[in-house]
């Protein structure tokens, strides 16, 4: 995955994931992303420059993922799940993470496609859940420019 650009101040997120391993697995080998810190209950992930932490809340795998979506939000004709975080990628890294993700048996919430196409904002993206029932976006622009295209 990219770094984050040295001008972009990083966030830090927390989620909650119900098997500790899984997330390992998922947030480290399917999603690509470095681990830094962890423990027997979490883990720190470098996402893109930001520091996203999985931990384990629960005694550990339930069989069942929760639900992490609160709801869904009409856009561009998808029910966008809400609650969901993500990074914005450059086109060609957003290809191989898709390619990446279907290769994995990753089930989507929303397939990859281009959204807002021939409008401002034109992006793609992608929506799909975490072995926890965390919900995630993953998109790109062929212009950055238009991330906050109004």
């Amino acid at each position: 995955m990219t770094a984050q650009p040295a001008s972009l101040v990083p966030f830090h997120l927390a989620i909650p994931v119900d098997d500790i391993e899984a997330a390992r697995e998922f947030y480290g080998k399917v999603l690509g992303f470095a681990e830094g810190r962890s423990d027997t209950k979490w883990i720190d992930w470098n996402f893109g420059g930001h520091q996203v932490v999985t931990h384990q809340v629960g005694d550990g795998p339930s069989g069942t993922p929760r639900d992490g979506i609160a709801g869904t939000n009409p856009v561009d004709g998808h029910q966008v799940p809400v609650p969901h975080f993500g990074l914005v990628l450059p086109v060609p890294e957003f290809q191989k993470l898709a390619e990446r993700l279907t290769a994995a048996g990753t089930e989507f919430v929303i397939e990859p496609y281009v959204r807002f196409q021939g409008e401002p904002g034109e992006q793609w993206t992608m929506f799909f859940l975490d072995p926890a029932g965390n919900a995630l976006e993953f998109k790109a622009f062929a212009d950055l420019g238009q991330l906050f295209a109004v």
